[in-house]
Order: structure tokens, then sequence, then C-alpha cells
């Protein structure tokens, strides 16, 4: 399948994978740039590539499928996104200071059982505008998961999204995740794929954030001890600070403690999920990129932010919870999964997108996320 591109190549080494034919190529100093007669035959090329660069700048990595795209299970992928949909819906009630349940009731005769489902059903109603928020954040941040590895010829699954009980998850989901099914072929792929989510979902909670802080209000000082509370139809929870959180409450609202609307909210979570997902441990979002950033070193980075969970968790027991469960979803280990390519550097051009992504977990790290 590379005869077309061989006269414009001095050599190459191709890797198979289970459905991936990947070929990284030194091109003939005349066709660097590419030449005219090259672009043509890259155009033709019945998959993706892209130049490496730095000292690899004369090299070009392809990639094809040698399976026909995998057949989806959409139907899967859309009951899930409705379900989680639903019960996010309903955690959005709740938020207004409702009382509901996950399911209706289906006890006693037909009035009875109506009556529950209408009621049902407009409980979720009144919840939409906190599900169209924060599932915009979710699907959001996967979609830039999503497309990035599809932009490289990755097989990546759509997203898998996690409805959750509201009895025991008020907001109504356990978030949402994509599988990546053929293997990342250099620290640029990884850098990119494992970037796109946080910095887009980040996008779009911010935005959330500020509209919504415009909806919130202050109460006096001294009535409550948090910066934030989040009014529930049960009760109520007290939110904490992050430094951007921070930053933007005392901007928007100034000194006090803020009773978010329930915008605020989801773009308060959406931010809490971007700085979760940015933790350099294993295989979560900051794993990959300070893999492609550090490389085998990022393992001593891992060990110390697992440690640093551990100590955090005498403060807020939560963490340790966050701890025990990375280490078993990484089947005990911290350190991130090899790249095809890890000897080739990750690219200049891609190494403040890394720096900014610590940034980016350092100012949306919150310390003590909720009390009761």
């Amino acid at each position: 399948m590379l005869t077309p591109l061989e006269p414009y190549l001095s050599y190459w080494r191709t890797t198979i994978s289970r459905d991936r034919e990947i070929v990284e190529a030194v091109v003939q100093p005349a066709h660097r740039g590419p030449s005219a007669e090259f672009g043509h035959a890259l155009d033709a090329w019945p998959g993706v590539h892209y130049w490496a660069s730095g000292a690899d700048a004369d090299r070009v990595v392809l990639v094809r499928a040698l399976t026909p795209p995998q057949r989806e299970r959409w139907w899967l992928h859309v009951l899930l996104f409705l379900g989680t949909f639903l019960t996010v819906q309903l955690g959005g009630f709740v938020l207004l200071g409702g009382t509901t349940h996950t399911l209706p009731s289906l006890s006693g005769g037909y009035p009875e059982v109506s009556a529950s489902l209408l009621s049902w059903l407009r409980d979720g109603a009144a919840g939409m505008p906190f599900a169209m928020a924060l599932m915009g954040i979710l699907l959001a941040h996967e979609m830039g998961h999503y497309l990035t590895a599809k932009r490289y010829g990755i097989n990546a699954s759509p997203p898998y999204f996690l409805p959750a009980p509201i009895e025991f998850n008020f907001i109504g989901t356990f978030g949402a995740f994509i599988r990546l099914r053929s293997p990342v072929v250099d620290r640029r792929q990884l850098m990119d794929v494992g970037a796109a989510g946080p910095w887009v979902g980040f996008a779009v909670a911010l935005l959330l954030l500020i509209v919504g802080l415009q909806h919130s209000y202050l109460v006096p000082p001294g009535e409550f001890d948090a910066p934030m509370v989040i009014e529930l139809g049960r009760g109520r929870l007290f939110a904490g600070d992050s430094l951007l959180t921070w930053g933007v409450r005392e901007l928007m609202l100034g000194d006090g403690t803020a009773v978010l609307h329930p915008l605020a909210v989801a773009g308060w979570v959406g931010i809490l999920v971007t700085a979760l997902n940015l933790l350099p441990l294993g295989q979560l979002d900051g794993g990959h990129i300070l893999y492609a950033l550090l490389g085998d070193r990022q393992r001593r980075v891992a060990v110390v932010a697992w440690l640093g969970l551990l100590a955090m968790g005498a403060v807020y027991k939560w963490w340790w919870g966050l701890a025990i469960l990375i280490l078993i979803l990484g089947g005990g280990r911290l350190s991130h999964p090899r790249v095809l390519e890890r000897h080739r550097p990750l690219p200049p051009s891609r190494v403040p997108l890394g720096w900014a992504s610590v940034l980016l977990f350092a100012v949306t790290f919150t310390p003590v996320p909720l009390t009761f």
C-alpha cells in the first residue's frame, strides 16, 4: 500500500497493530516540505499523516486502518446519553429546592401511577437548564478527546455516559469516558488527545460559571462558614474554592458566601472535573499530558501526587477513596503505559500546551470540594 509513496522516501519502518498500519518514513531532501508531487501522493494516502518536527523534521508519520470501521453500538451510546440526561435533569430539580427520586413510584392503581409519572416528568423538565449545562460540559470534554483521536487515525469509541441515582449523587451522573482501541503512536498524539478534553470542557465550564454567578447571590457575612452554598431539596452542601473559582467569584460578586444558581453549580462541577482529570496519575488526562512532557519520568511525579492525595485525606477523607480507586482502575500502576515511539521527543510546539495544562490543574484544583 506504500508503493505510490516509495519514490519520495529514503527509508521507512512499518509497525502493524491489531487494526492499524503505522509508517514512520524519512523523506528524500528534494521532497520535504512537501514537494508538489509528494503532496499529491500524500493526499491519496488512505489514512492520515503528519510531519514530525525538531530534529525529526525530515520524517512523516502515516497511519491507516487495516480493517473496515468498527460498527458502533450507537443504540447503547444514545441510551446511556438519554438516561444520564434524565438523571441529571432530576438533579437539576433538586438544586431548585425540590425533592424527587431517580424512578417514579409505580405502586397503586392507574390514577396513582399516572399522577406519579406526570409529577416525575415535571420534576425532570424543571431541571432541564442544569442538565443542558452539565451535559454540555461533559459532551464538550469527551468530544475534544474523540475528534482529536479521529484526526490522528486512532480507533476511538463514541462517549459512554454514566447515569447515577440522585439519592447518592446529587448531580445525577458519574461522568463519561471514551475508549481508545488502537495504540497511540507518539507523545505528540498523546499530548493532543489528552489535553483536548480538559481544555474544551474547561472553556464551557468557565462560561457557565460566569453566567451562573450572574444569577447567584450573596448572603450576609458570617451566616455560613463557606465560600459557596449549594441548596438542595434535602438540605444544603458547602462548596470549596479553587484559585480560579475564588478569583471569578470575588470579581463578580465580591466578598461573602455565594448561594449558587444551578448554572453556577454546573460550572463549578465542570471545573472540579477538569482538575480531577488533570491529576498526573496513570491514564487520567493529566497522566497522558505529563507522560507526553516527561516520558518515563512521569512515574516519579505520579508517586508523589498519589502520596499527596493520601496526605490530603487526613483533612478531607474523600481523597483516600479517590487514591484507592485510581490504584484499582490502573491495575496497581501509577505510571503511564508507553507509546509505540517512546523515544521520539515531544515537538517543541506542544511543550507550552503541556505546561499550560499543568498550570490549569493548579488553578482549578479544589482541596476541599464539598462539606455538609
